[in-house]
């Protein structure tokens, strides 16, 4: 992994969803390179994770892929290193390794679990990164609605909850970075 700061992205697998999410991803990606950052993804030739690599090409930037092995021929050749992992869960840790942001774009029940895993080690102190959901037009309302009511009935610490942030847009986005 290049030394620095790397940012992980968690995002679509799926390739049938509306373009305006591939476009979104560019932006986001696109910003964190121009803020000097480093990416990681999920590595492969699916959803997201496509824009998320071309666009850390198009900048010059390192991009490390991590992929469980059952994955084979799916990874991405436009990345700069790829990792091997056995399980999903060794490829969540290994892809949150060394980096000091963890962002969740718009995805399905695989980007929910990561930043859901991601965002329970930053309120332990066990991610030492900030975590950023991308809730473009509301898509994640729900999930920051149920970490309301977890801080609601006591089950999370309305300090724990200061863990996370839910920029709207690009540019909010980029006041994170």
């Amino acid at each position: 992994m290049a030394t620095g700061k790397n940012a992980v992205f968690f995002c679509s697998a799926s390739n049938n969803i509306d373009p305006v999410y591939f476009e979104l991803a560019a932006s986001v990606v696109e910003a964190a390179c121009k803020a000097g950052y480093g990416i990681v993804s999920g590595g492969t030739v699916k959803g997201c994770m496509v824009t998320v690599a071309a666009t850390a090409a198009a900048f010059g930037v390192y991009h490390r892929g991590v992929l469980p092995r059952f994955m084979k021929g799916l990874e991405n050749p436009a990345l700069s290193e790829i990792q091997w992992t056995d399980t999903m869960s060794e490829r969540k840790e290994l892809m949150r390794k060394d980096t000091c942001l963890a962002v969740a774009l718009p995805g399905g029940v695989g980007t929910l679990d990561e930043l859901s895993e991601t965002f329970c080690l930053a309120k332990m102190n066990l991610y030492p990164g900030r975590v950023i959901v991308f809730n473009y037009k509301g898509f994640f309302n729900g999930f920051k609605a149920q970490l309301e009511t977890f801080v609601e009935t006591g089950m999370l610490g309305g300090e724990e909850l200061r863990k996370i942030s839910f920029p709207e847009t690009v540019e909010e986005f980029k006041e994170l970075l």
